[in-house]
């Protein structure tokens, strides 16, 4: 089940603090930089982030969650997090496939550590087009995605006559 939570004041947003935390520990080792943002977050910046949260819970765990901003039509995702007893099981799918199809969007941007390689393949495989790679701190390299919707026009023939 997925559900959204704005208010991270929660029980629910104590256990995404937790989780991200766990996730990120994970993506921290793989990309070789320990200092990534989510690790280095307090609570209570966490709990006034302004981010909006897609949460994927499997039974009563919180599994993972989606964080995005949104603002004229562009969504910025913040953060994916997936606890590492969940990975490999969809959840990140879900998760990217909620947000596409409740929320009105017509560009949705991300980024992820460069060496983040099952990140990078999840946007890649979910129609994301990779824009390039920044340097975001010395020893961290950052990939830049991208997704525009694709609206489909019915032409009327009777109407542009």
């Amino acid at each position: 089940m997925i559900i959204r939570i704005r208010d991270l004041e929660t029980d629910y947003g104590q256990q995404l603090f937790k989780v991200q935390k766990e996730a990120y520990k994970v993506e921290a080792e793989m990309i070789g930089f320990a200092d990534i943002p989510p690790l280095m977050e307090t609570y209570e910046q966490f709990i006034h982030c302004h981010e909006t949260f897609l949460c994927y819970l499997k039974g009563d765990a919180l599994a993972g969650a989606i964080s995005y901003t949104k603002e004229n039509g562009q969504i910025l995702i913040c953060r994916m997090i997936v606890h590492p007893d969940y990975f490999r099981q969809g959840i990140a799918d879900a998760l990217l496939h909620a947000l596409q199809l409740h929320v009105d969007w017509e560009k949705i941007s991300v980024s992820t550590g460069k060496m983040n390689l099952p990140a990078r393949n999840l946007y890649e495989k979910n129609g994301f087009t990779h824009k390039e790679d920044v340097e975001a701190a010395p020893r961290l390299s950052i990939s830049i995605y991208e997704k525009q919707h694709s609206f489909y026009v019915c032409h009327d023939k009777k109407h542009n006559e």
